[in-house]
């Protein structure tokens, strides 16, 4: 539901900025995140993963360690954008731990991630992980349906992937101006259908870039 959609955002966008706003052994800084994720001006889109959602029912009975949160951040269950990271090559992954979570178990989780042959990196990027670690347990809505944890854990990653996202958008755009449909919403506001012209353009020049930045170099 809508109520749903808009608290996991928050537990989202709380994770990712916990390293600019408490102490940790490892923080980052949004500069080392650009960085980090964003190897050409064009690709700068980030596919973001959180784990875990537990409700509140399965609190008691769920107790997940770092490798397990790790390897959730590769579940498409868990991502916020729906495309499948298997059928694309990653450039880069930020992953952000909080709570309780010692560098020693991050570093492990890592080391089996990269031993796993279907997450894959480009070539110019073979091992892309940037790792940081934030001791501040995540917190919940009082009373909301998601349950408290002791660590969780967000990943930012930059993945060719996002190609079948930027595809099925100019699908869904191609389907509703075919039929006119809202365009009298934004032409009575003063704008030009041709500017929805130049926008499809550019996003469909967009979804041939992340096609291209995958392929063999």
């Amino acid at each position: 539901c809508l109520i749903r959609y808009f608290v996991d955002s928050l537990k989202v966008v709380s994770a990712i900025t916990s390293p600019l706003r408490f102490e940790g052994s490892l923080n980052t800084s949004l500069s080392e995140w650009q960085t980090n994720l964003v190897p050409f001006p064009r690709i700068h889109f980030p596919l973001v993963t959180y784990a875990p959602f537990i409700s509140a029912e399965k609190a008691y009975h769920e107790t997940l360690t770092t490798s397990q949160l790790t390897n959730m951040c590769f579940e498409p269950t868990n991502q916020m954008v729906k495309c499948n990271t298997s059928h694309g090559l990653f450039m880069s992954c930020t992953i952000l731990f909080r709570g309780d979570v010692t560098p020693g178990d991050v570093n492990a989780a890592i080391s089996s991630i990269k031993s796993r042959r279907t997450i894959r990196f480009v070539d110019w990027c073979p091992t892309g992980f940037k790792v940081g670690i934030n001791f501040q347990p995540p917190t919940t809505v009082p009373g909301g349906d998601l349950a408290a944890t002791n660590r969780a854990v967000v990943m930012l990653s930059n993945s060719t992937a996002l190609v079948e996202a930027w595809a099925r958008l100019n699908h869904k755009f191609d389907l509703m101006f075919a039929k006119k449909a809202f365009v009298h919403w934004y032409t009575e506001e003063g704008m030009a259908q041709t500017e929805f012209l130049d926008a499809r353009v550019d996003l469909a020049a967009l979804e041939r870039d992340y096609y291209e930045v995958g392929l063999p170099s």
